[in-house]
């Protein structure tokens, strides 16, 4: 093996938003309701849940955007950016915008 190819296969990518937008890791789509329903694999769900794990710079230097790392979000997915960076493609780059609400504990 030449260096050249241990060097890759050792660094680790990352993505960083820019601007306002956060890096959201999607929830896993459910399938059925808490009635029991079945859903269909087709349906579209207008929004989305998930987890941010990364925020830009801009967004963590801001005290008017309420949004931090790890916090659990209901975003919409039209404008949200797939990140081909997984095989299950669940990582999302999403301007603050389509952030509709932040899910937290009392």
């Amino acid at each position: 093996m030449d260096e050249q190819n241990n060097i890759e296969t050792k660094s680790l990518e990352t993505v960083e938003p820019i601007g306002a937008r956060v890096l959201i890791r999607k929830d896993q789509d459910k399938k059925q309701t808490r009635g029991g329903i079945q859903l269909p694999d087709n349906i579209e769900i207008p929004t989305i849940t998930g987890r941010i794990v990364a925020i830009s710079a801009e967004i963590e230097n801001s005290s008017d955007i309420p949004l931090r790392q790890y916090d659990k979000v209901l975003f919409n997915p039209k404008g949200a950016i797939p990140v081909d960076f997984e095989g299950d493609n669940r990582l999302f780059v999403v301007e603050v915008e389509n952030v509709v609400a932040v899910f937290r504990k009392n």
